[in-house]
C-alpha cells in the first residue's frame, strides 16, 4: 500500500488563462480576471462584475475537437481543457497501462443547457427538447471528460459545494493508499450561469465593486468560472517510471462544523478542525506552514470565520493571500484551481498577493500579503476549501524530496 501520494501533472483554465503557463504569468503580474459579464444577458450587467474564462463556448468546441456539437456543456468543456493538459503535463499518453480513475467535481453541472431549456419551454412547451435538459446532471460532465481521456476503470463526481474539488483530490488520494488505483486524474469544473448568479446574488453577497478578502470593509464574493485537475500518482509508480513529481500531497482534513446551511461558524470550528486534521496527516508543526492560499472569499461571515481560525493554529500566522482575488469563487473548481496555485507556488518560489486590500479587519491582527513575493523557499503550502452546508477541506501540498 503505497504512503505517499506524489503531483506529477496540473492543467488550468480560468479568467487568468487558458492553461498553466497563462495563468503563471497573470499571477506574476497582478493581472486579474474580474471584469464585466459578457457571457449571458442579465440584468447585473454593468453592476455585478465576473470573472468570466475569456473563450466562447464555440472557441472550446473547436479547441477540444468537437465543433458543432451541442452534447457539451461549458462546465464539461472546461474539464476537458483542464483535464488534458494535466495529462499531458504529466507525460502520460496511454492512461490504460496503468489502473487510472478521474473523480470529477462540480456544483453547476449542466446548468447553462437547462437555462435554455427553461427559457424555451416557458414560451411554448412544445419547443422543450429533451436533448437540452439530459447535459443537467453533474455525471454527465465526468462521464465525458472520462471519455475524452480514455479513462473507464474508475469514475466518480463529488459534489459539495465550494469545497467539491478539494475533496476529489482526498478521495483520489485514498483511493490509490488503499491500493484501489495506481493514478488519479482528480480536480473539478464550473462554468458561471444565470443561476449562480441570480442565487448568490438574493443571497446578498456578491460585491459590486468586486472582491476585497480580508479587508475591513469586503462586501461579498465575486463568482468565476474554471476548471483544474492534478494527476495524482503512488510512488510506487513514481519510483518506476523515473518520474521526478511536481509536489507531494503530504496531509489532508475534512470537517463538518453543521453550524447553518450557508455561514461559516462565527469561531471558526469546521476551519479549524479541517486544518487541525491536516497538519496532524502531514506531521507537520504550525510553523513549517510557509505559505496558506486561504479560502478568503471576501464575505463578512467567511473571512472573519476564516482568520480567527487561523490564529487559533498559527502563532505567527504565516504569509496568506486569496487568490479568488484574481480567479474569482469558482465554486466547485475552486478547491483545485487553488491547488494548482498552490503547486506553482512551491515550484516557482513565490507567494502570490491578494489583491485589491487596503484595510485590516478591525477583529483580526493579520493581514494578507498584498505584494508579490519572489525568491522564497516555499516547501509546505496549506490550502483551504469551505463549502456550504458547514464542508470544510483543508489539503498541505509540499516540496517533492529530489529523488524518490
Amino acid at each position: 500500500m503505497s504512503k505517499r501520494i506524489y503531483i506529477t501533472g496540473i492543467g488550468i483554465i480560468s479568467a487568468i488563462g487558458n492553461n498553466v503557463a497563462e495563468v503563471l504569468s497573470s499571477l506574476e503580474a497582478g493581472k486579474t480576471g474580474i471584469g464585466e459579464i459578457t457571457l449571458f444577458p442579465t440584468l447585473h450587467q454593468g453592476s455585478l462584475p465576473m470573472a468570466e474564462v475569456k473563450l466562447s463556448t464555440a472557441q472550446m468546441l473547436n479547441l477540444t475537437g468537437q465543433e458543432g456539437s451541442e452534447d457539451f456543456t461549458r462546465t464539461t468543456l472546461l474539464g476537458m481543457i483542464a483535464a488534458k493538459e494535466a495529462l499531458n503535463s504529466a507525460g502520460i499518453k496511454d492512461v490504460s497501462t496503468l489502473r487510472t480513475g478521474l473523480l470529477s467535481a462540480t456544483t453547476v453541472g449542466g446548468m447553462d443547457r437547462s437555462e435554455g431549456f427553461y427559457k424555451k419551454f416557458l414560451e411554448d412547451p412544445a419547443k422543450g427538447r429533451l436533448k437540452d435538459v439530459i447535459n443537467h446532471d453533474c455525471g454527465d460532465s465526468t462521464e465525458r471528460i472520462a471519455a475524452y481521456l480514455g479513462i473507464n476503470y474508475l469514475i466518480s463526481t463529488i459534489s459539495t459545494a465550494c469545497s467539491s474539488s478539494a475533496n476529489s483530490i482526498m478521495f483520489g488520494a485514498d483511493l490509490i493508499r488503499s491500493g484501489k488505483l495506481d493514478r488519479v486524474i482528480a480536480g473539478g469544473t464550473d462554468s458561471v450561469t444565470k443561476f449562480t448568479l441570480n442565487g448568490f446574488n438574493t443571497l446578498m453577497i456578491l460585491d459590486k465593486r468586486g472582491c476585497h478578502p480580508f479587508d475591513e470593509h469586503r462586501a461579498g464574493l465575486t463568482l468565476g468560472e474554471g476548471a483544474a485537475y492534478v494527476v495524482l500518482e503512488s510512488e510506487e509508480m513514481v519510483r518506476k517510471e523515473g518520474k521526478q513529481p511536481l509536489a507531494e500531497l503530504t496531509g489532508y482534513g475534512n470537517a463538518n462544523d453543521a453550524y447553518h446551511q450557508t455561514a461559516s461558524s462565527p469561531d471558526g470550528t469546521g476551519a479549524f478542525l479541517a486544518m487541525t486534521k491536516a497538519l496532524e496527516m502531514s506531521k507537520l508543526k504550525p510553523y513549517e506552514i510557509d505559505y496558506i492560499n486561504v479560502h478568503g472569499t471576501g464575505t463578512e461571515n467567511n473571512d472573519l470565520s476564516e482568520g480567527i481560525a487561523l490564529e487559533r493554529i498559527f502563532d505567527p500566522v504565516p504569509p496568506f493571500s486569496s487568490t479568488k482575488s484574481f480567479t474569482g469563487h469558482t465554486l466547485g473548481a475552486a478547491g483545485a484551481v487553488e491547488a494548482v496555485i498552490s503547486i506553482l507556488s512551491i515550484c516557482q518560489g513565490m507567494i502570490f498577493p491578494n489583491l485589491n486590500w487596503s484595510t485590516p479587519m478591525k477583529e483580526l491582527t493579520i493581514e494578507p500579503v498584498t505584494q508579490l513575493l519572489k525568491k522564497r523557499s516555499i516547501r509546505h503550502v496549506l490550502s483551504n476549501s469551505f463549502g456550504f452546508g458547514g464542508n470544510n477541506s483543508t489539503l498541505i501540498l509540499s516540496q517533492p524530496p529530489q529523488s524518490v
